[in-house]
This record gives structure tokens, C-alpha cells and sequence, in this order.
């Protein structure tokens, strides 16, 4: 078992850029039946207030409501009827800002990821979003939950640093979608999307 501990909401800064630029090379840990399954945080997006990109852009609904919570909670939604994606809240309640998690590097429990996904490949077990949510077995029944206490899922730090921090364009969106607001470890074979994006 590795040495980490839970994310302590006052660490998180207040706002959503930083926060996720920040929790780039910290951890995501789920606790499954199994045993634990992490990875460690190499690729993030930002959805900032206003952004047309995010999903709290047009108000809270019954679907998004997990947005709205205070800093440090779950968003976990159905995109394109087929992959779920996890996203942390960013800012205080009633603001509709979050962090997608884009990108793991497996830790713990991998034997548990290959299996949920289906695959053997180290570096296509938690390589986009989609593909961590399968990994790490993350769905609707997660939306909401504290991510800064320890639980079925939660954040951590170790004592690692993640090293050299690139900035760029986010992938697959269409609205405001020329804005810096995708961070990542740069040179890590587990960053999702094309090497030119990555350099």
C-alpha cells in the first residue's frame, strides 16, 4: 500500500485554473471490493465560470447539481451516452465550475484495472477520460461524493512532484475552445491526445 493521504479541502486553491494545474501529480484513489486501484493525476482541463465549454455554463440542472457543491466533490456524467468522466468541483457553492480529470498513470491495483478494461497495455489503462473511468470502475452512483475524505473514491499526495507542468488547448470541444486551460506532465507516455498537443 502506498503512502498517501487525503487532499484537505483548505489545500485546494479557489480557483478553477489553479486548481487544475494543481491537482496535476496528486492521486486518485478507489476503493473497489477487490482492493484499492489509483493512479496518479498527469493531465487535467479547466471550466472556468462563463466558459461555454462547461456544463454549468447555462445553470444548475438535476443532472450538473454535483457542479455546484463546494470545492472538492465529484461531477461524474454519461458523455455521448458511453463513457463516464470525473470532474471535481472548483470554486464555493452555487458557482458551476470543475476540473475534468483527463489522465492517470496506474499506481496501485493494476491487475484490477486491466481487468475492468479489458486490456493488458500499462499505458492505455487510464489514458483519457473515458478510459480512467472504466479503470477505475467510476459512475453516476459516484456523482456527488467528497472527494476530500477517504471513501469508494477520493483524492491524495504523496510526497511526489510532478515535475515539468505543459499548457495548452483542451481536446474535443467545440465552444471556447482555443483557451490554454488543458495541464499535463510533459513527457509522460500516459498524457491522452496527440504528441503535438503535448510538447
Amino acid at each position: 500500500m502506498a503512502i498517501h493521504r487525503p487532499l484537505a479541502r483548505s489545500e485546494l486553491p479557489g480557483d478553477t485554473a489553479s486548481l487544475a494545474r494543481y491537482l496535476v501529480g496528486k492521486l486518485v484513489v478507489r476503493e473497489l471490493p477487490e482492493g484499492i486501484a489509483s493512479g496518479r493525476i498527469v493531465e487535467t482541463e479547466a471550466y472556468v465560470t462563463g466558459d461555454a465549454a462547461g456544463h454549468g455554463y447555462r445553470g444548475m440542472t438535476p443532472r450538473n447539481r454535483s457542479l455546484f457543491l463546494e470545492a472538492g466533490h465529484a461531477y461524474v456524467y454519461l458523455a455521448y451516452g458511453i463513457s463516464y468522466m470525473l470532474n471535481v468541483s472548483s470554486e464555493t457553492p452555487g458557482i458551476g465550475t470543475g476540473v475534468l480529470i483527463r489522465a492517470l498513470e496506474p499506481l496501485e491495483g493494476i491487475a484490477i484495472m486491466r481487468l475492468n478494461r479489458g486490456i493488458e497495455r500499462l499505458r492505455d489503462l487510464a489514458r483519457g477520460p473515458g478510459r480512467l473511468a472504466q479503470a477505475l470502475r467510476i459512475d453516476r452512483s459516484l456523482d456527488g461524493l467528497d472527494l476530500c475524505r477517504e471513501g469508494p473514491l477520493w483524492l491524495a499526495v504523496d510526497d511526489h512532484q510532478a515535475g515539468d507542468i505543459g499548457q495548452g488547448i483542451r481536446i474535443g470541444i467545440t465552444k471556447d475552445a482555443d483557451r490554454p486551460l488543458r495541464f499535463y506532465v510533459k513527457g509522460s507516455a500516459f498524457v491522452s491526445g496527440p504528441k503535438s498537443l503535448n510538447e
